[in-house]
C-alpha cells in the first residue's frame, strides 16, 4: 500500500492505522500504484494540530479532517497522533465499513496507557473509561474490560518491590510446527539433535544470570520457562534444567514458577513429577481448539483426547495452577465451534484460561495463505465476546491484556483467571514492571529502572545454532556487562 506523509507525523504511526483497515497490508517505499493508498496531511498552528487523510481503495475514495489541541497535559506528538488517528479512522470506516472496536488506539501494552491514568492523573475507573472512549475512540465494551484489568493489575504491581525481577529461560524446540507459529522454534530431527549441546550451553547461562541477580541484590519473583515446548525436553534434559534453576536459588520463595508445557503430546507423568518435585507451580497445556478437524488443519500434532489426559496427569501431580491457552477466528473454526470449546474449558476449571485471537505473522506457514483462511466477518469478535461473557460468568476475572499487528479484526489476546490465581510474570512483563533476564536463543532481557522511567533491551542469539556458535561467550558476556553498567547507572543517579 502506498503512503504519502506531509508533516511531523511517524510513518510507522500511520502503517499502523492502515492495518486497522487493511489487515496484513504491505508497505514499500518504491510502491507506484495509486489504487491503494493513504495520503496524510498534519499542520500546526497557535496550540492546534489540523491533520487531512485520504484513502483512495480501488474504487472509492475519502477525505476526512480532524483538529486536536495540545498543551495541558497533552503533548504536541500526542495531539498529533490523535488528530492523525481520528481523521483516518473516519476516512478508513468510509472507505471500508469497517468500525474497529479498538478505536485509533494502537500498541502492544493498552493496559500501560489506562495504568498511566490511573497513576498520573489519579483518575478514577470511570473517568480512565471516558479517556478511552473520548480520545481514542474505543467501544465501551472494550474501554470496560481495559478498565478492569488494570485496576486489578494496579493492585498487584504496587506491591511489587522496586528492587524485584523475574528471569526468562527460552526452550526454543518443538516437536512439530503449528501453521499459524512465528516464534524461533525448531522442530526437524538434525535441529531436536542440538538440544543436549544447547542444554550445556545454557545451563551455563541460568548459573551466570542467577549470580548477577546475587550480585545486585535483587528480589527474584517469578521463573518462566517458555518456548517452543519446554517438554519436548526429554526427562533427563529436563531433570537438568530443573535441578540447575533449584540449585542456584530456593525456588520456595518465588511468587510463581512456571513451566510451559504448552503441547499435550509430549507431557508424560513422569515429566509431570519432574516439575512439582522441582518446585513448579504453574504450567500451561494449551489445545488451542477442542474440534478435531481444526487441530488438523492448523498443524497441531496431537488429539482432543491427548488434551484431556494430559489435562487430568497435570491435576493429578498436584501442580498448582494450569493454564489453557484457546484461539479465536482459527481458520473453520466458526462461532459454534468455538463456543462449544470455551464451554468444555471452563467445565474443566483450569487456574487460567488465555484467549488469544489468531495473528497471521509473516514468518507463519498461515502467511502464504492468508486470503483463504480468514473466516467471515465478525466470527472472531463474536467469539472473543463469548469468550469474555462466559469466563465471567463462570467465576473468572480478565488479569491481563495485549494486542498484536495483524490479529484478525484487530481483537485482543486476554488472560483470565480464578480469584487469587493471576499469572504473575504475565503481568511483570507486560507492563514492564521490573527487569527480566533472559537466558536462551531467541530471549530478549529488559532491563527495568526502578521508578520504572528507563528500559535497555539486550537481544540473545535468535537461533540455537547461533546460541551454540558462541564459544568465547561474548554475547553472553556482552549481555551482564549491559546489565552491570544499567544498574551502576542507576546507583549514580541515586
Amino acid at each position: 500500500m502506498k503512503i504519502e506523509i506531509i508533516g511531523d507525523v511517524a510513518e510507522y504511526y500511520v502503517q499502523t492505522l492502515c492495518l486497522l483497515f487493511f489487515p496484513g497490508a504491505k508497505f514499500s517505499k518504491k510502491e507506484t500504484d495509486d489504487s491503494h493508498k493513504a495520503s496524510v496531511v498534519v499542520e500546526k498552528q497557535d496550540g492546534m494540530i489540523s491533520s487531512t487523510v485520504t484513502i483512495v481503495y480501488n474504487d472509492k475514495t475519502s477525505t476526512k479532517k480532524a483538529e486536536e489541541s495540545y498543551g495541558n497535559g497533552i503533548s504536541e506528538r500526542a495531539g498529533i497522533r490523535i488528530a492523525v488517528g481520528k481523521a483516518f479512522l473516519a476516512a478508513g470506516k468510509s472507505v471500508t465499513g469497517v468500525s474497529p472496536q479498538w478505536g485509533i488506539l494502537t500498541g502492544v501494552r493498552p493496559s500501560k496507557l489506562a495504568l498511566k491514568e490511573f497513576e498520573d492523573k489519579k483518575s478514577t475507573k470511570a473517568e480512565v473509561k471516558s479517556f478511552f472512549q473520548n480520545e481514542y475512540l474505543v467501544y465501551l465494551k472494550k474501554a470496560s474490560l481495559l478498565v478492569d484489568i488494570a485496576s486489578l493489575e494496579r493492585k498487584i504491581i504496587n506491591a511489587c518491590p522496586k528492587d524485584s525481577c523475574s528471569v526468562y529461560i527460552s526452550i526454543p524446540f518443538c516437536p512439530s510446527r503449528c501453521s499459524y507459529c512465528s516464534f524461533v522454534s525448531f522442530t526437524s530431527n538434525r535441529l531436536l539433535s542440538i538440544i543436549d549441546d544447547y542444554m550445556i550451553k545454557l545451563v551455563d547461562d541460568i548459573k551466570k544470570t542467577f549470580a548477577i541477580i546475587r550480585e545486585l541484590g535483587l528480589d527474584l519473583k517469578t521463573v518462566y520457562v517458555g518456548g517452543g515446548t519446554p517438554t519436548t525436553l526429554n526427562k533427563t534434559q529436563l531433570q537438568l534444567l530443573i535441578d540447575t534453576i533449584n540449585n542456584e536459588f530456593d525456588v520456595s520463595k518465588l511468587e510463581e514458577f512456571t513451566v510451559e508445557a504448552g503441547r499435550p503430546d509430549t507431557i508424560t507423568a513422569e515429566k509431570l513429577s519432574i516439575l512439582k518435585n522441582g518446585g513448579v507451580t504453574r504450567i500451561s497445556i494449551n489445545p488451542q481448539t477442542l474440534n478435531s478437524e481444526v487441530l488438523e488443519i492448523i498443524g497441531r500434532k496431537h488429539t482432543v483426547e491427548q488434551f484431556y489426559k494430559a489435562f487430568e496427569m497435570a491435576k493429578e501431580s498436584g501442580i498448582e495452577q494450569i493454564n489453557t491457552d484457546l484461539i479465536a477466528g482459527l481458520p473453520y473454526d466458526g462461532f459454534r465451534s468455538f463456543s462449544e470449546t470455551i464451554d468444555n474449558i471452563i467445565q474443566l476449571r483450569p487456574s487460567n484460561i488465555t484467549v488469544h485471537t489468531l495473528c497471521i505473522k509473516n514468518a507463519a506457514d498461515f502467511a502464504r495463505e492468508k486470503d483463504s483462511i480468514y473466516p467471515p466477518a465478525n466470527v472472531a469478535s463474536k467469539c472473543v465476546d463469548y469468550s469474555q461473557l462466559a469466563t465471567k460468568n463462570a467465576g473468572y476475572v480478565p488479569y491481563y491484556i495485549y494486542r498484536q499487528k495483524n490479529t484478525i479484526e484487530n481483537l485482543e489476546n486476554v488472560g483470565f483467571c480464578l480469584p487469587g490465581c493471576e499469572g504473575r510474570y504475565n503481568i511483570y512483563m507486560m507492563e514492564e514492571v521490573h527487569s527480566i533476564f533472559a537466558c536462551g536463543a531467541g530471549a530478549v532481557t529488559k532491563c527495568v529502572s526502578p521508578e520504572r522511567d528507563n528500559i535497555v533491551r539486550v537481544f540473545n542469539f535468535k537461533y540455537p545454532y547461533e546460541y551454540l556458535s558462541d564459544t568465547d561467550n561474548s554475547k553472553i558476556n556482552n549481555k551482564f556487562n549491559t546489565i552491570r553498567d544499567f544498574y551502576q547507572k542507576i546507583k549514580e543517579n541515586n
